[in-house]
């Protein structure tokens, strides 16, 4: 071999040495991930409307903001690392007490909001993608649910992602949210309902808007997703009562963003302080640093 080549052999192996492979725990951690939301994709889109109850979500009137918490500007260059599970919303922040965490972990996963968002967007032939993160970390506080027997599944109370942003792409996540909402502020979406143990064809109205910003963190939204009552395509017949709004918060402080969201039963009350405690989290593990 020539001189040149050998060199071209050193730098080569050095650079393979200084490669960081995702660990198999990543690999599946990643897959179990795309499994769980392809799956609540799926069941999402389904309109359950039944004995007239929609679409089961919550939404109050929100309480007076605080001083948001901010991360502190530096010189230091900015370098990934993993989203420690300190960062995240804890059991000892959500009451009543008694809730018990899931943990996952992902590395370069999408943020991502209401999953209908994303069928809304694909049906119109737009793209889904948002902001892809380096790292990210999430967790869903489950509460065994009232009187229920020991069979029974546990109830999500809260549901949290926490990603980290390279500086350009934390600075226009906000940016393009406007746009990305824009075209799902009135979808008409139909599909199959079962109906006294028939399936019909159906129609509802869904609607995405920011109601809110800058109650926590350096940045902060909360997107309202609002459910039309059902009808029927055959005979216009209207479907159930209804649903309540659904929110989500998105929150950034530093290179750390979190999209957040609360189970059945919650409210836009709650949401907003969690948002805040979240916030005071993400602080900790921000770089820089608060």
């Amino acid at each position: 071999m020539r001189d040149d080549d050998l060199a071209f052999i050193d730098v080569m192996q050095r650079d393979l040495r200084n490669v960081r492979w995702a660990e198999p725990v990543e690999l599946r951690a990643r897959a179990r991930r795309r499994s769980r939301r392809t799956v609540a994709a799926a069941a999402v889109a389904v309109l359950a409307l039944t004995s007239g109850a929609a679409f089961v979500a919550s939404g109050r009137a929100a309480s007076p903001a605080r001083a948001p918490v901010a991360a502190n500007p530096s010189a230091t260059p900015w370098s990934a690392t993993e989203v420690p599970a300190e960062a995240l919303l804890q059991p000892s922040d959500v009451r009543p007490a008694g809730t018990t965490p899931w943990n996952d972990s992902g590395l370069d996963e999408e943020i991502q909001l209401d999953k209908m968002l994303e069928v809304c967007r694909q049906e119109q032939g737009l793209r889904t993608e948002w902001v892809k993160s380096r790292y990210s970390r999430s967790v869903t506080l489950l509460r065994k649910r009232p009187g229920a027997g020991d069979q029974s599944a546990p109830q999500a109370v809260v549901l949290q992602d926490v990603h980290r942003l390279a500086p350009r792409d934390g600075e226009r996540l906000f940016d393009e949210l406007p746009a990305l909402l824009a075209p799902c502020r009135t979808w008409r979406f139909t599909g199959p309902v079962e109906l006294k143990g028939k399936r019909v064809q159906a129609e509802v109205v869904h609607s995405w808007q920011t109601v809110d910003s800058g109650f926590a963190g350096d940045e902060s939204v909360l997107v309202r997703h609002a459910v039309g009552q059902g009808r029927r395509l055959d005979t216009g017949a209207r479907l159930g009562d209804g649903t309540p709004p659904k929110e989500q918060v998105v929150v950034r402080v530093g290179d750390l963003v979190t999209v957040l969201s609360t189970g059945p039963g919650g409210d836009e009350v709650t949401l907003r302080d969690l948002a805040r405690v979240a916030a005071e989290r993400l602080c900790r593990a921000t770089n820089p640093g608060c």
